[in-house]
């Protein structure tokens, strides 16, 4: 969904992507609080970007990007917790995180590119 230019597009395919992954993951009980921090934060990046799209203001709309970049940093920080962790017991589900993690870098970076336009 949505071509690499396509911002609201590309967060809205990565929410879908965090949510089918945390799905898979939610059936070990042992990580279920790391997988629902990561299901909140992984989804509330597109949504802060789709916020800031209709902001009637520039600061309204910085704010709410800056929110999408923070929700991204920590979406990359739970990432990161479940990799190292060894939690992730399936090859599929480590090349999974792997894949999330590098889109959810590349979506962080973006986005502070886009902040940094507005200073």
């Amino acid at each position: 969904m949505g071509n690499k230019y396509d911002l609201r597009g590309r967060t809205y395919a990565f929410a879908v992507r965090i949510v089918k992954f945390c799905v898979v993951l939610n059936k070990n009980p042992e990580i279920k609080i790391l997988v629902n921090q990561l299901l909140r934060a992984g989804t509330s990046i597109g949504a802060n970007v789709e916020e800031a799209d209709g902001s009637r203001t520039r600061k309204e709309f910085a704010n709410k990007m800056t929110i999408a970049r923070n929700e991204a940093k920590e979406t990359l920080y739970w990432l990161k917790s479940l990799i190292d962790s060894g939690c992730l017991l399936h090859d599929d589900n480590i090349i999974e995180a792997r894949n999330l993690a590098a889109e959810c870098d590349e979506l962080s970076r973006i986005i502070s590119a886009i902040i940094g336009k507005l200073q």
